[in-house]
């Protein structure tokens, strides 16, 4: 069944929309996990990516928990 979007009410919007960038930062950092991996495994080749993947990766969740604990206090 589809919503439109309008039709929420405001707390709402802010709950789907805050959900949806924690499950796209948990995502990336997921993908930048398996490609560091990866690199490391040969599977692609190697120019430092491992360590630069791992700080994406630890960015994006450290960014989305600062997302996840904000949704109490829109």
């Amino acid at each position: 069944m589809l919503v439109d979007w309008n039709a929420l009410s405001e707390e709402l919007q802010l709950m789907v929309s805050r959900e949806a960038m924690r499950r796209a930062a948990e995502v990336i950092a997921d993908q930048a996990d398996e490609l560091a991996s990866e690199m490391e495994t040969g599977g692609l080749s190697d120019r430092g990516g491992p360590e630069a993947l791992r700080l994406l990766a630890a960015v994006v969740r450290s960014t989305g928990n600062e997302v996840q604990g904000a949704v109490g206090h829109a």
